[in-house]
């Protein structure tokens, strides 16, 4: 599934920084519900006794000091955040990091060559599938016992302040009480409406009221070359987890649990596409799909990007990391334009939800220095240096970065507001299954045959029996 994460770091490359001068933000996460999971359970961490914390001397940042470690990296705007702090953290530390960055066209081929052979202490890791069938494979080694060792993580490390609903992509085995961590969340992408301030005076209420509203400014402008909305279109496994944020939406707050998530009622021979809930995101997101320019069904993320930020769509819902750049006056033409919202709910009075997907740090089984490839991890996801990288992606993972002014200083704040109330409703976009690319065409495919015009309960129905098929061959 390289091609669905090509996309992400383009996508990532793209956000800049933005000094806004802004006062901070309302609706710090901190202060609201962490993302909800269904029954995903929190990592089986245990926080150090009276008499550990009194013997917290034990734990010395300079304990590894003259090890190298290897950190095998995707080239990204964490990346390039975390190598400003990298001679800050050797001074701290005394490890010395053998960075080696790919741009993502190589990075997931020289991983997967990387963790099987040797060569790395620490890598960029996927929290999704790809990580699942990597540990599957026995490749990966868990972090749960350096978390709860008191010797080898600092004692004001925090690890509570990830939200928990963002660690189910890499709690293995899936759904088991003891599952062990296998990733720290370094970035993420949740979905939100992008909208067009020239166009809309007022975000709509609900989803079939967004969908009207796109569909009105298509019929008036279409001649002037401006759509009611953008979205991806293609058929593609890569749609997914932006069209997975507008199902969740639908599907709301019901108990849907890792690794089946909504679009399997606890077993993999029971998909739900037929439920009314899953039906209806999928129908709501083709409508709007259906709304889009007269190419709508050629275009993937940079296409529907590019199209927002010049002006000729109204509305677009994909990743939140798009935001920061089109506040760039250098690279947007709706700088200072663009409001930013959670989504729509399905009806007057339901709730807003959404999806997410994380970038994460990991340590392959074959690293040569495991202790001090734990030190680097934890050092750069702590609090602080979590909130400093964090302005460079638009996505902190830490509830804390979104009360640090280090961090919401340098973004727009209704982009940061609208961000975190996102942050604190969204759902995994993960499904943890081998071979899902299968799965999720057919699940696009059932979208697309919406958008072109097929009755959503006929597009579903069929989508159901394609989606079993798929994934019980």
């Amino acid at each position: 599934m390289r091609s669905r994460w090509t996309r992400r770091a383009a996508t990532l490359a793209a956000v800049a920084l933005i000094v806004a001068g802004c006062a901070g933000q309302g609706g710090s996460p901190a202060a609201t519900s962490a993302p909800s999971e269904g029954a995903t359970a929190a990592p089986a961490t245990t926080a150090p006794s009276a008499e550990q914390s009194a013997e917290a001397g034990a734990f010395d940042w300079k304990k590894y000091a003259g090890t190298e470690i290897t950190f095998l990296a995707n080239q990204h705007p964490w990346t390039d955040g975390a190598q400003k702090l990298v001679d800050q953290f050797t001074a701290e530390t005394g490890i010395k990091v053998n960075l080696q960055p790919f741009s993502e066209d190589l990075y997931f081929d020289k991983m997967e060559q990387t963790i099987r052979s040797g060569g790395a202490d620490v890598y960029f890791l996927p929290m999704d599938s790809t990580a699942y069938t990597q540990w599957s494979a026995d490749l990966v080694e868990p972090l749960t016992p350096f978390l709860n060792d008191p010797t080898k993580t600092s004692p004001d490390y925090d690890f509570a302040d990830f939200p928990a609903g963002f660690l189910g992509g890499a709690l293995y085995p899936p759904g088991d009480a003891n599952a062990q961590l296998y990733g720290i969340p370094i970035s993420f992408e949740t979905y939100i409406l992008f909208y067009n301030k020239d166009l809309v005076k007022q975000v709509p209420a609900t989803f079939p009221d967004l969908i009207a509203d796109a569909e009105r400014i298509t019929a008036e402008k279409g001649g002037e070359g401006i759509s009611g909305s953008v979205m991806r279109g293609i058929r593609s496994d890569t749609i997914m987890d932006t069209l997975s944020g507008v199902v969740w939406n639908s599907f709301g707050a019901a108990d849907a649990p890792t690794p089946y998530g909504m679009w399997f009622d606890g077993a993999w021979d029971k998909p739900r596409l037929t439920d009314p809930r899953v039906c209806g995101g999928l129908a709501n997101y083709g409508k709007l799909l259906a709304a889009g320019p007269a190419n709508k069904f050629a275009i993937d993320w940079p296409d529907a990007n590019t199209l927002f930020s010049q002006g000729k769509a109204a509305y677009f819902i994909d990743a939140s990391l798009f935001g920061p750049s089109y506040e760039d006056p250098n690279t947007s033409q709706v700088a200072g334009k663009v409001g930013y919202a959670v989504l729509p709910p399905p009806a007057a009075g339901a709730d807003s939800f959404t999806g997410h997907w994380l970038w994460g740090l990991g340590i392959p089984k074959s690293a040569a220095n495991k202790d001090a490839a734990w030190y680097f991890i934890q050092w750069m996801t702590d609090k602080a240096h979590t909130a400093e990288i964090g302005k460079s992606t638009g996505g902190a993972p830490r509830l804390s970065s979104y009360s640090d002014p280090v961090y919401t200083s340098a973004l727009n704040p209704e982009y940061v507001d609208t961000v975190s109330k996102a942050m604190a409703t969204s759902r995994t976009t993960v499904v943890l299954k081998d071979a899902w690319k299968d799965g999720a065409l057919a699940i696009a495919d059932t979208e697309l045959a919406i958008a072109q015009g097929t009755d959503p309960t006929a597009a579903c129905a069929a989508g159901n029996d394609a989606l079993k098929a798929a994934v019980n061959p």
